[in-house]
């Protein structure tokens, strides 16, 4: 079915006026990791080693708790588009509980993946600082949580911008606090690596005060009486979320889980490898945070469509904003091409590095627009509380096709780092295209999902 010009524009209007707050709250999110990586590079490049080794092991932890988390994004867009206010207040109190199912047993596995980085033979002198900087971090897990529920929440409702002020105010203490921690100032001893991550978990203790005591004064969330006292975990709202929830969790950790193997066998080749693939992957995940922040918007307006009770509707809307993802990693890609050598300078100035980082950022550019691609569809999926196929669809993509190949191309053939990139970015296609086709099948008026 063809739509108006108008209903497009409209349409897409209303999608970046949700998504923009949420794309600058992911890019602001992403200055944490940008400034912890800039520097620790500034220290030494065994501390930026360290961080890149200690961020991909700890990231698909926390990926897989704050995306189970998103479940409460198409929850409640899906009673707010069917004007159930009283059910979007009783899923919001047992988002609580789900936290802290995810954040205890969480802490203490972040506490003791030291075995991980032995097992997949890190460089020895990385390890001991990447243990610490994972100590360090967990203390801010549970913090963590609580800013992410809470924020997804608001946006299931389309409240997107106090998440960016937040985002914002966060930034800023993460570089006074990696500046005194780091590098010892104010009487503090120097830390190095193991600085940013207690200055990580300061950070998410600060975010977490912050956007709960929003959500408490925010008059329009008033008749959702979310803080209204409740007698414990209430298992149809829990197994709600859990239900979308787990698979969007596993889903995207599996994602995570292939860069965050790809991190640890570059660790294996050498310790300017290792620097070279965290400056690359970190210009990638922030060029990412853009598709990924317009994503949850998708969920929203796809979500509310559904509680509308219109698959039309969440058909249109869920690609309009795919083909938006997917143009605005067609502008990325070009920007790699075009300015690599400048981008890589704000990272470091090690000539050896630098060579490395140049390649791999090409490499980055030719995935750009398969990753907006699969994103989007991905958001558009979960907003239709699909998130179960999609997880076997990840599986597949990354973990029987992406990291076999990487492995095969960058271990045994000895291509080395654009042999494992390879993978990736074969991984990332056969996401896109799967979860595109999914999409496209279950809206379809012949074929689609009876809501």
């Amino acid at each position: 079915m063809k739509y108006p010009k108008q209903e497009i524009k409209d349409e897409s209007r209303k999608l970046l006026t949700i998504g923009s707050p949420i794309i600058a709250t992911q890019l602001i999110s992403m200055g944490l990791n940008f400034t912890d990586t800039v520097m620790a590079g500034n220290l030494s490049a065994l501390d930026l080693a360290a961080v890149a080794i200690g961020n991909a092991i700890y990231m698909p932890v926390a990926v897989f708790c704050m995306a189970t988390l998103i479940a409460i994004n198409p929850v409640v867009s899906q009673f707010l588009g069917a004007r159930k206010f009283d059910e979007i207040g009783k899923s919001a109190r047992q988002l609580f509980w789900l936290i802290l199912m995810l954040s205890i047993p969480a802490f203490f596995l972040l506490r003791n993946l030291d075995l991980v980085m032995i097992w997949m033979n890190v460089t020895p002198e990385i390890i001991p600082i990447a243990d610490g900087y994972l100590k360090a971090v967990s203390w801010g897990l549970l913090p963590l949580l609580v800013y992410a529920g809470v924020r997804y929440f608001s946006e299931g409702l389309s409240v997107t911008r106090p998440a960016m002020f937040v985002a914002s105010g966060a930034l800023i203490i993460n570089i006074g606090a990696n500046y005194v921690l780091m590098y010892g100032k104010l009487g503090f001893p120097q830390l190095g690596a193991v600085g940013t991550g207690y200055a990580t978990a300061i950070v998410s203790l600060f975010a977490a005060i912050a956007f709960v005591a929003f959500t408490a004064t925010f008059k329009p969330f008033k008749r959702f009486n979310i803080f209204e006292r409740t007698k414990g975990p209430e298992w149809k709202y829990i197994g709600e979320l859990i239900k979308v929830g787990v698979p969007n969790g596993v889903s995207s950790s599996m994602e995570v889980l292939l860069f965050a193997a790809v991190s640890l066998l570059m660790g294996t080749l050498s310790v300017k490898a290792a620097a070279a693939h965290q400056i690359a992957i970190n210009v990638a995940a922030t060029m990412f945070m853009i598709p990924f922040g317009l994503s949850l918007a998708i969920s929203q307006r796809v979500g509310f469509s559904i509680g509308q009770g219109s698959l039309e509707k969440a058909r249109f809307r869920g690609f309009v904003g795919i083909v938006i993802c997917a143009g605005i990693m067609t502008f990325t890609a070009l920007l790699l091409f075009l300015f690599p050598e400048f981008i890589i300078s704000i990272y470091t100035d090690d000539p050896e590095v630098t060579g490395m980082a140049v390649l791999l950022l090409f490499m980055a550019a030719v995935f750009q627009i398969s990753d907006g691609l699969q994103v989007g569809a991905f958001g558009a999926l979960r907003g239709l509380k699909d998130t179960r196929v999609p997880m076997v669809v990840n599986f597949i993509s990354y973990w029987i096709i992406g990291f076999p190949v990487g492995y095969v191309l960058g271990i045994n053939l000895g291509y080395g780092p654009e042999g494992l990139w390879i993978g990736l970015i074969c991984g990332l296609t056969v996401a896109a295209v799967l979860h595109n086709y999914r999409f496209n099948k279950l809206t379809k008026p012949e074929t689609g999902l009876d809501y």
